[in-house]
Protein backbone atom coordinates (compact mmCIF):
# COMPACT_ATOMS: atom_id res chain seq x y z
CA UNK A 1 0.00 0.00 0.00
CA UNK A 2 1.31 3.53 -1.45
CA UNK A 3 1.88 6.04 1.86
CA UNK A 4 -0.67 8.42 0.65
CA UNK A 5 -3.08 5.75 -0.04
CA UNK A 6 -2.03 4.71 3.98
CA UNK A 7 -2.69 8.53 4.49
CA UNK A 8 -5.86 8.87 2.99
CA UNK A 9 -7.87 5.94 4.54
CA UNK A 10 -6.45 7.01 7.86
CA UNK A 11 -7.50 10.67 7.44
CA UNK A 12 -11.30 8.96 6.28
CA UNK A 13 -11.58 6.25 9.26
CA UNK A 14 -10.45 9.09 11.71
CA UNK A 15 -13.45 11.33 10.54
CA UNK A 16 -15.96 8.32 10.89
CA UNK A 17 -16.79 8.97 14.49
CA UNK A 18 -17.24 12.66 13.70
CA UNK A 19 -19.29 12.24 11.04
CA UNK A 20 -21.46 10.02 12.95
CA UNK A 21 -22.16 12.61 15.94
CA UNK A 22 -22.65 15.24 12.83
CA UNK A 23 -25.44 13.11 11.44
CA UNK A 24 -28.22 13.53 14.03
CA UNK A 25 -27.06 17.77 14.40
CA UNK A 26 -27.93 17.78 10.58
CA UNK A 27 -31.32 16.27 11.02
CA UNK A 28 -32.46 18.43 13.97
CA UNK A 29 -31.76 21.54 12.04
CA UNK A 30 -34.28 20.43 9.41
CA UNK A 31 -37.08 21.82 11.50
CA UNK A 32 -40.76 22.23 9.97
CA UNK A 33 -41.24 26.15 8.52
CA UNK A 34 -43.02 28.74 10.88
CA UNK A 35 -46.37 29.30 9.93
CA UNK A 36 -45.48 33.12 10.33
CA UNK A 37 -42.45 34.84 9.46
CA UNK A 38 -39.16 33.58 11.23
CA UNK A 39 -36.97 36.98 12.39
CA UNK A 40 -34.81 34.75 14.19
CA UNK A 41 -31.14 37.13 14.21
CA UNK A 42 -32.96 39.49 12.26
CA UNK A 43 -34.77 41.58 14.62
CA UNK A 44 -33.97 43.24 17.91
CA UNK A 45 -34.59 41.83 20.94
CA UNK A 46 -37.04 42.70 23.82
CA UNK A 47 -36.17 45.50 25.27
CA UNK A 48 -38.32 48.24 26.95
CA UNK A 49 -38.93 50.37 30.02
CA UNK A 50 -42.95 51.23 30.69
CA UNK A 51 -45.85 51.34 33.01
CA UNK A 52 -47.92 48.91 33.19
CA UNK A 53 -51.88 49.12 33.36
CA UNK A 54 -53.89 49.87 36.02
CA UNK A 55 -51.28 50.27 39.00
CA UNK A 56 -48.46 52.69 37.07
CA UNK A 57 -45.73 49.85 37.78
CA UNK A 58 -42.42 50.46 36.13
CA UNK A 59 -41.53 47.30 34.35
CA UNK A 60 -39.08 46.11 31.63
CA UNK A 61 -38.32 42.89 29.46
CA UNK A 62 -36.78 41.77 32.88
CA UNK A 63 -40.20 41.08 34.49
CA UNK A 64 -40.93 39.13 31.34
CA UNK A 65 -37.78 36.51 31.27
CA UNK A 66 -39.37 33.42 30.78
CA UNK A 67 -41.97 34.13 29.29
CA UNK A 68 -43.13 33.81 25.97
CA UNK A 69 -43.69 37.65 24.74
CA UNK A 70 -46.14 38.99 22.28
CA UNK A 71 -45.34 42.57 21.22
CA UNK A 72 -48.25 45.11 19.90
CA UNK A 73 -48.96 48.59 19.45
CA UNK A 74 -52.48 49.94 19.28
CA UNK A 75 -54.80 52.25 21.27
CA UNK A 76 -57.96 51.65 23.06
CA UNK A 77 -60.26 53.90 20.92
CA UNK A 78 -59.31 52.06 17.71
CA UNK A 79 -62.92 51.05 16.43
CA UNK A 80 -62.05 47.60 14.78
CA UNK A 81 -58.33 46.73 13.88
CA UNK A 82 -56.78 46.33 17.69
CA UNK A 83 -59.92 44.68 19.20
CA UNK A 84 -60.38 41.90 15.67
CA UNK A 85 -56.53 41.43 16.97
CA UNK A 86 -56.99 41.24 20.50
CA UNK A 87 -59.89 38.52 20.25
CA UNK A 88 -58.29 36.44 17.39
CA UNK A 89 -54.88 35.89 19.54
CA UNK A 90 -57.12 35.35 22.57
CA UNK A 91 -58.68 32.47 20.60
CA UNK A 92 -55.12 31.39 19.35
CA UNK A 93 -54.22 31.41 23.27
CA UNK A 94 -57.37 29.44 24.55
CA UNK A 95 -56.64 26.99 21.95
CA UNK A 96 -52.96 26.09 23.87
CA UNK A 97 -54.67 25.22 26.92
CA UNK A 98 -52.88 25.13 29.86
CA UNK A 99 -49.62 26.07 28.01
CA UNK A 100 -51.49 29.49 27.61
CA UNK A 101 -49.93 30.60 31.08
CA UNK A 102 -46.38 30.91 29.69
CA UNK A 103 -47.54 33.89 27.19
CA UNK A 104 -47.84 37.23 27.72
CA UNK A 105 -49.05 40.30 25.21
CA UNK A 106 -48.29 43.26 25.43
CA UNK A 107 -50.35 46.15 24.22
CA UNK A 108 -48.27 49.10 24.13
CA UNK A 109 -50.81 52.35 23.34
CA UNK A 110 -50.03 54.99 20.92
CA UNK A 111 -52.28 57.39 22.22
CA UNK A 112 -51.45 58.16 26.04
CA UNK A 113 -53.51 61.00 25.89
CA UNK A 114 -56.03 59.55 25.64
CA UNK A 115 -55.71 55.96 27.02
CA UNK A 116 -54.74 56.86 31.09
CA UNK A 117 -53.19 53.80 33.29
CA UNK A 118 -56.95 53.46 34.69
CA UNK A 119 -58.44 53.32 30.53
CA UNK A 120 -56.03 50.95 29.48
CA UNK A 121 -56.44 48.60 32.37
CA UNK A 122 -59.91 48.24 32.20
CA UNK A 123 -59.50 47.78 28.09
CA UNK A 124 -56.97 44.83 28.85
CA UNK A 125 -59.43 43.41 31.55
CA UNK A 126 -61.56 42.33 28.86
CA UNK A 127 -58.99 39.82 27.56
CA UNK A 128 -58.23 37.67 30.03
CA UNK A 129 -55.02 37.81 32.39
CA UNK A 130 -52.45 37.27 29.25
CA UNK A 131 -52.84 40.64 27.89
CA UNK A 132 -50.85 43.25 29.73
CA UNK A 133 -51.05 47.04 28.66
CA UNK A 134 -48.49 49.18 28.86
CA UNK A 135 -48.03 53.04 28.65
CA UNK A 136 -44.75 55.26 28.13
CA UNK A 137 -43.72 58.68 27.80
CA UNK A 138 -44.06 59.98 24.26
CA UNK A 139 -39.74 59.76 24.52
CA UNK A 140 -40.07 56.22 25.67
CA UNK A 141 -43.04 54.93 23.01
CA UNK A 142 -41.26 56.64 19.90
CA UNK A 143 -37.54 54.85 21.00
CA UNK A 144 -39.63 51.87 20.86
CA UNK A 145 -41.46 51.86 18.30
CA UNK A 146 -38.64 53.08 16.20
CA UNK A 147 -36.46 50.41 17.84
CA UNK A 148 -38.95 47.82 15.66
CA UNK A 149 -39.84 50.35 12.99
CA UNK A 150 -43.35 50.24 14.22
CA UNK A 151 -44.79 53.53 12.39
CA UNK A 152 -47.68 55.25 14.05
CA UNK A 153 -49.26 58.61 14.23
CA UNK A 154 -51.61 60.84 16.34
CA UNK A 155 -53.78 63.34 14.33
CA UNK A 156 -55.50 65.72 16.79
CA UNK A 157 -58.86 66.88 15.52
CA UNK A 158 -59.05 70.30 13.60
CA UNK A 159 -59.16 71.35 9.85
CA UNK A 160 -62.34 69.93 9.45
CA UNK A 161 -61.00 66.19 10.40
CA UNK A 162 -61.83 64.37 13.40
CA UNK A 163 -58.97 62.42 15.94
CA UNK A 164 -57.34 60.34 14.09
CA UNK A 165 -54.74 57.54 14.86
CA UNK A 166 -52.87 55.09 12.68
CA UNK A 167 -50.76 52.65 13.69
CA UNK A 168 -49.04 49.44 12.23
CA UNK A 169 -50.98 46.16 12.99
CA UNK A 170 -47.99 43.58 13.52
CA UNK A 171 -47.17 41.39 16.27
CA UNK A 172 -43.72 40.55 17.35
CA UNK A 173 -43.31 37.56 18.66
CA UNK A 174 -40.15 36.84 21.55
CA UNK A 175 -39.18 33.76 23.15
CA UNK A 176 -38.30 32.49 27.06
CA UNK A 177 -34.69 34.47 26.69
CA UNK A 178 -36.31 37.38 24.88
CA UNK A 179 -34.90 36.84 21.46
CA UNK A 180 -37.04 37.88 18.40
CA UNK A 181 -38.67 35.01 17.29
CA UNK A 182 -41.69 35.41 14.96
CA UNK A 183 -43.77 38.56 13.47
CA UNK A 184 -47.23 38.10 12.88
CA UNK A 185 -48.35 40.02 9.72
CA UNK A 186 -51.94 40.94 11.37
CA UNK A 187 -54.66 39.09 12.92
CA UNK A 188 -56.89 41.76 11.59
CA UNK A 189 -57.13 40.05 7.91
CA UNK A 190 -60.12 38.89 6.70
CA UNK A 191 -58.87 34.98 6.91
CA UNK A 192 -56.43 35.45 10.12
CA UNK A 193 -54.44 32.64 10.59
CA UNK A 194 -55.35 31.80 13.74
CA UNK A 195 -54.71 27.59 13.70
CA UNK A 196 -51.03 28.63 12.48
CA UNK A 197 -50.15 31.25 15.39
CA UNK A 198 -51.36 28.46 17.90
CA UNK A 199 -49.74 26.06 16.59
CA UNK A 200 -46.23 28.64 16.45
CA UNK A 201 -47.16 29.63 19.88
CA UNK A 202 -47.19 25.91 21.16
CA UNK A 203 -43.93 25.27 19.58
CA UNK A 204 -42.43 28.40 21.00
CA UNK A 205 -43.69 26.72 24.67
CA UNK A 206 -41.97 23.40 24.50
CA UNK A 207 -38.67 24.47 23.27
CA UNK A 208 -35.79 25.91 25.86
CA UNK A 209 -33.51 28.84 25.19
CA UNK A 210 -30.25 28.16 23.26
CA UNK A 211 -27.08 29.69 24.55
CA UNK A 212 -27.44 31.91 21.56
CA UNK A 213 -31.13 33.25 22.53
CA UNK A 214 -29.41 34.35 25.59
CA UNK A 215 -26.54 36.04 23.98
CA UNK A 216 -29.05 37.87 21.43
CA UNK A 217 -31.29 39.15 24.37
CA UNK A 218 -28.52 41.07 25.90
CA UNK A 219 -27.89 42.78 23.14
Amino acid sequence: MRATESLYRRDVLALVPSMALAAPLVACDQAPPWHDIDVSGTSPSLSFTLRRAPDGKLVTQADMRGKIVMLYFGYTFCPDVCPLTLQNVNQALTRLGPAASEIRFLFVTVDPNRDSLNVLGQYMSLFGPNFVGLRGTPDQLARLAQRYRVAYSVTPPGNGHGYEVIHSAVIYVFDQSGAAKLLVPSMASQTPDIDGLAEDLQRLTRSHPTWLGKLEALV
